[in-house]
């Protein structure tokens, strides 16, 4: 696709920092550069290969060539470019200041404002990347942790489009099988068979399926989880939570009832975004802002998509403790016996009595005891304890899980219409369906309106 127009944005965040770039793509990109660029030695931006950084300023012809920045200009010539076009960029220096000045006189040159994530849009529109890896360029933005920023660029590098395309081409070759079944049914042709049709679904549908099933890990890994720390006063909540945060977020004491107030900090833990959640100790008490302060540590069970409940080995269970056991047995969770560096009364066995399908760590908080194996834990029950970032895509965007469980429909519809032995032109029907579905991951079958939608995510400069 070939665009007539040439649009510009600052593609640096705003502030001061030592670098600032507005970034030129489409046609009048080489002669913007050519009228508002002064290189120190003689040549002209016309002249300059392609791929390099010529130093010289920045002058606004319109005020008797009145010096604006010193700058690096970077020459990049169609089509080896991110969008395939002309494409310049003045490395000014960053702050506010030079940087609108400089986009100014690059529109009153010829150039319109870009809009958000429209140099990607272009990309993908002129068939540099498909549309999982436009907007992998967005998630490896916004990656939160090493995780997050291998798995957006995995995508980058088209290993989820791979294997859609694979699945695809798979589909393709099937329905056309079956088209050419209704459409030549008197011919002397070799058609495949219903079983061997059946076959090719099936396993289709099962490397749906395996697909799908990462969508879980991986859209945590990419938007995080609320964990909150829930317990009686007095039982190492606000420890834990320090110690988990590495730093002294929450105020510890040997008075029950310090923490009033949920405290939350986001933390990384081994890849995984959390929201930890700190909150106040759970039992009756006769203090207003208390039991304010309590009635807030059961409201963050309504958003806490995983839970850290903590008892005291060096004290006998009380109906708080009870009622954090009875939690247990209905959410994500794990039990922290605490305190294991004093004498027990409380042992192992006595919790896994009310959960026995909950987890255990033992800690001595204060000893610094436990917290690694804590850490591991909270991981391996997020994630799972096989869990690896390999060869295989990860599935971290809802509009791609989205997409992949409509295909995985529509193809339970064909494998029970073959199954059923039901006429070939209903098969195609729900082979189309299950195509477009893929088609819309990729962005063979995806409409403006989405497309519209997905880039104005982006940030103005990309």
């Amino acid at each position: 696709m070939k665009f007539e127009d040439t649009i510009a944005a600052i593609a640096t965040p705003r502030g001061e920092g030592g670098i600032g770039i507005v970034r030129v793509s489409g046609p009048l990109a080489i002669p913007i550069a050519s009228q508002l660029f002064r290189p120190s030695r003689v040549i002209s931006p016309d002249e300059l290969p392609s791929h390099t950084l010529t130093h010289g300023h920045v002058i606004d012809t319109s005020a008797s060539d009145e010096i604006i920045d010193e700058v690096m200009l970077g020459i990049m010539r169609a089509p080896k470019t991110y969008t395939t076009e002309d494409t310049i960029e003045f490395n000014c220096h960053g702050g506010i200041v030079p940087l609108t000045n400089v986009l100014a006189l690059v529109v009153k040159a010829g150039a319109r404002l870009a809009e958000p994530g429209e140099f990607t849009k272009r990309a993908f529109l002129n068939g540099r990347l498909d549309l999982t890896q436009a907007e992998a360029v967005a998630e490896l933005i916004s990656s939160k942790t090493e995780l997050s920023r291998k798995i957006a660029i995995q995508a980058l590098e088209g290993k989820l489009s791979e294997s859609v395309n694979q699945l695809s081409d798979t589909l393709a070759a099937l329905l056309a099988e079956i088209e050419a079944s209704i459409d030549f049914p008197d011919e002397d042709l070799d058609f495949m068979k219903v079983e061997a049709q059946l076959q090719t679904a099936r396993t289709v549908q099962t490397d749906l399926t395996h697909l799908l099933e990462t969508a879980s890990e991986g859209r945590l890994i990419k938007d995080g989880v609320n964990v909150a720390i829930l317990g009686k006063p007095n039982v190492g909540k606000s420890s834990l939570f320090n110690a988990l945060v590495r730093s002294a977020r929450a105020i510890v004491t040997d008075i029950p009832g310090t923490t009033r107030d949920t405290i939350d900090e986001t933390i990384n833990l081994d890849g995984i975004p959390i929201n930890l959640i700190d909150t106040a100790g759970l039992r009756q008490t006769e203090d207003i802002v208390e039991q304010q302060g309590v009635q807030r540590s059961r409201d963050v069970l309504n958003r806490a998509e995983f839970l850290l409940l903590m008892f005291d080995a060096s004290q006998p269970l009380n109906e708080a403790d009870i009622e954090l056991l009875q939690i247990a047995n209905s959410h994500r969770a794990i039990l922290i016996l605490n305190k294991i560096d004093l004498p027990a009364i409380v042992q192992p066995q006595t919790l896994t009595n009310h959960c026995p399908d909950v987890r255990i760590v033992q800690t001595a908080i204060t000893e610094d005891k436990g917290i690694d194996v804590l850490k591991t834990a909270i991981r391996e029950e997020l994630l799972g304890e096989e869990f690896n970032i390999g060869e295989s895509p990860i599935v971290t965007n809802t509009r791609h899980q989205d997409a992949l469980s409509r295909a995985q429909e529509a193809l339970d519809d064909v494998i029970t219409s073959l199954e059923n032995e039901m006429p070939p032109d209903l098969v195609s029907v729900d082979l189309r369906i299950s195509l477009d579905a893929l088609g819309d991951i990729v962005g063979k079958t995806t409409t403006e309106d989405i497309l519209d939608r997905i880039f104005s995510q982006f940030c103005v400069g990309k």
